[in-house]
């Protein structure tokens, strides 16, 4: 996988649903359309991270379907949907099985292979702080999770269900908000619990080339304690499940990627603990909601700290990059994620511009594609895959006024590489922008990317730098020759 890797993220029951109705034809992960996986290597991706592929909770499935929030969502774009095409959540797993609707394991290996053979890495989720409520687990081994055996407890009697045999056992949970109904609460003060945990994650290490940690957060250690205190107590354990996890992952699997989900400031520690990549959801906020000033100051964080974070403006937790951002914005914003250091990923939904989100349990999301926004992902993805953008050297860039204080409004940075340079401006607003930008070092020909417009640079021009004007939320990619 190259150094700033492209990751494109595909809800696979909706994926699959989407290719059927397009082929005429039922398909399983065994055999999707080569085509399809050309296209992506065709785009430049590194790696696929198939969301949801894991067997289907009966339980889970249920609590969806009659979910009133679920339907609701659905029915604001298609009323008379069917109950049928609703699954349970792919963060409430059964068990560590490719579902049987899917193919099976034998259909992802024979994906896993031909992906490989593309060089493209195959990506899945591992839901490290709770399991489906109806798992095999919950009646077996009730001690593997948050209970109060056959008492009822004392407090927080919502956050609870009883199992098979009467054990009130702790749905999963995230402190700031309410439970997860359909999800049982794994007990990581139990060392049973993380012996069974890492034997799942090895099970799921034989079967891809990295995972997408759901929550990673959650089972900190001094996370876990502050979450669950009033059941588990407050001494912790030595260890934190994560570090011990990923040095056993990857003594038989040393190129394994292992990527979290993870906020509250608490990226830098779980990178520190040997993840490859953390959620940068404050770049995220902060693309939708900040000002270029407030963005540029996130940007100058370490530099080892900014290779390790993922970027994104869209994915199945947040709204559609259409919709979240509007169509101009979102763009400008992708160009972004796609020149920056560190992981880049990218949703299959938001590429064909889906213009709303879907509940991820609905498997039958039939919005039509915008061609104008899939062209403009696919300039970009064409444009980025540049070698300069994964094996160059990334600096910021600074602007001068021209003129008035617009200049604040561009972002700029740059990637050199050997004798190739690579100069990203964005107009971050809604307003137009100019800015007087040196061309020091600069000479001859200059493509500007998006365009292909060609630029002769005079040494009068380069000594003397020149004045760039760009529309409200307009982007343009220079090349040239260092």
């Amino acid at each position: 996988m190259r150094t700033n890797p492209h990751i494109l993220e595909i809800n696979t029951r909706s994926w699959l649903r989407r290719l059927s109705e397009e082929y005429g034809r039922n398909f399983t992960l065994s055999d999707v359309p080569e085509d399809f996986l050309n296209k992506v290597k065709n785009l430049g991706f590194d790696a696929i991270w198939l969301m949801g592929v894991w067997q289907e909770s009966p339980s889970a499935r249920d609590i969806a379907r009659n979910s009133k929030e679920v339907q609701d969502q659905i029915r604001a774009f298609k009323p008379d949907f069917n109950t049928d095409d609703i699954s349970a959540s792919p963060y409430a797993v059964y068990d560590y099985n490719v579902d049987a609707s899917l193919g099976g394991n034998e259909a992802l290996a024979k994906l896993r292979e031909r992906l490989r053979e593309k060089d493209i890495l195959l990506l899945l989720d591992f839901v490290g702080n709770h399991m489906a409520l109806d798992c095999p687990a919950v009646t077996e081994h009730p001690e593997f999770f948050i209970n109060t055996g056959m008492q009822e407890p004392s407090v927080h009697k919502d956050w609870f269900f009883k199992n098979a045999n009467g054990v009130y056992i702790a749905h999963g949970r995230d402190p700031y908000f309410a439970p997860w109904t359909d999800t049982a609460q794994l007990n990581y003060f139990n060392p049973k619990t993380r012996e069974f945990m890492l034997a799942n994650l090895r099970r799921v290490a034989d079967m891809c080339d990295g995972v997408r940690c759901d929550m990673a957060m959650l089972t900190l250690n001094k996370v876990h304690r502050d979450t669950w205190w009033e059941f588990i107590g407050g001494e912790l354990p030595k260890e934190e499940f994560w570090f011990q996890a990923l040095e056993n992952i990857r003594e038989d699997h040393p190129e394994f990627v292992f990527i979290a989900e993870v906020y509250w400031g608490l990226e830098w520690e779980i990178q520190e603990m040997g993840f490859d990549y953390t959620y940068d959801k404050v770049l995220y906020d902060r693309l939708r909601f900040s000002n270029p000033e407030d963005i540029k100051g996130h940007l100058r964080a370490e530099h080892l700290y900014q290779m390790r974070s993922i970027r994104f403006t869209s994915n199945h937790d947040e709204e559609e990059a259409l919709k979240a951002f509007g169509r101009e914005k979102s763009l400008a914003a992708s160009v972004i994620i796609a020149t920056l250091p560190g992981a880049r990923m990218f949703h299959l939904f938001q590429i064909l511009g889906r213009n709303a989100r879907m509940p991820i349990q609905y498997a039958h999301d039939e919005f039509v594609v915008a061609e104008d926004v899939r062209a403009y992902y696919h300039k970009l993805f064409t444009i980025a895959s540049a070698p300069a953008f994964h094996g160059g050297q990334w600096s910021m860039r600074g602007l001068d006024s021209a003129g008035d204080d617009s200049f604040h409004n561009i972002l700029s940075w740059q990637w050199k590489q050997m004798n190739t340079g690579k100069l990203v401006v964005i107009n971050y607003s809604a307003s137009p922008a100019k800015a007087h930008l040196s061309l020091k070092g600069v000479q001859g020909e200059v493509t500007e990317e998006f365009s292909g417009r060609k630029i002769n640079i005079s040494a009068e021009m380069a000594a003397q730098g020149a004045t760039l004007e760009l529309l409200p939320y307009e982007s343009k990619i220079f090349t040239y020759t260092v």
